[in-house]
């Protein structure tokens, strides 16, 4: 008897060591400061709404948005359309995706790297080839729960860690005003091109694009469209790279 209730004993107290892990893990992924920052799902939505407005030299299509924070955890996913197929159903997790790339491969208080800034050197030959096959989406993340809840302020990928790496535009990594690294913004559905200018005039709006440094000829992390670049981009459009280059230098 006694025996059996050691076994029990001993049990609770794991549960109760793990409930109490989990818990103080789910405090530690800062997402209120990145929630704080953006202000919130809303604002968000609504400033990811008007850069889908704008021109961006695409398709003109309804976009998904992820923000994560600075370890990667899922903070918030919005949707510009109001069904979850007025957008590409696919490019969901691509939002989430970008995110963690931009927030993976930038630095604090340093180097930021755009996605659109890794697709010359992830192609056969370049310097960082296989990094696109690096750090996988959690597929039990990305697809879990109510579809019904795809781009809400409950999205079964919020409070979660998405992973993966996406090598082309939209996803950029975000900087307060003292150029500290909190997290990261993704954006998906139209062409890489557009997606990039989209994710650019929404952290410009969110006032979060304080890029210390990055490998532009600005000297920020704006997609590059000369060939010759080791950190280049393929041209989508004439238009999509005349608005790219027109945008002022991150922060200015």
């Amino acid at each position: 008897m006694r025996k059996n209730s050691l076994v029990i004993a001993a049990t609770l107290v794991l549960a109760s060591t793990s409930v109490f892990a989990d818990k103080d893990h789910s405090k530690s992924n800062n997402c209120g400061t990145v929630l704080k920052a953006i202000g919130g799902h809303a604002n968000l939505e609504t400033k990811l709404i008007d850069a889908r407005n704008a021109n961006n030299g695409g398709f003109d299509l309804n976009m998904w948005g992820t923000v994560v924070s600075d370890d990667g955890t899922v903070c918030a996913v919005v949707k510009t359309g109001d069904d979850i197929n007025d957008q590409w159903l696919g490019s969901r997790v691509i939002s989430a995706q970008k995110a963690n790339t931009a927030n993976a491969f930038s630095l604090q208080n340093s180097l930021a790297l755009s996605t659109a800034n890794l697709w010359t050197a992830t192609q056969p030959g370049g310097s960082l080839f296989g990094l696109q096959f690096s750090n996988p989406v959690d597929t039990k993340v990305a697809y879990r729960g109510n579809s019904k809840n795809f781009g809400a302020k409950n999205d079964p990928m919020v409070g979660k860690k998405i992973g993966g790496v996406n090598v082309f535009g939209g996803g950029l990594a975000l900087y307060d005003d003292e150029q500290n690294m909190i997290g990261a913004i993704g954006v998906s559905g139209d062409s890489s091109c557009a997606d990039h200018n989209i994710a650019w005039r929404t952290r410009t709006a969110l006032g979060l694009d304080n890029v210390p440094t990055g490998v532009s000829v600005n000297g920020d992390d704006n997609i590059i469209y000369d060939p010759a670049n080791g950190f280049a981009h393929p041209v989508c459009t004439a238009e999509s790279q005349a608005i790219a280059e027109a945008f002022p230098k991150a922060g200015e």
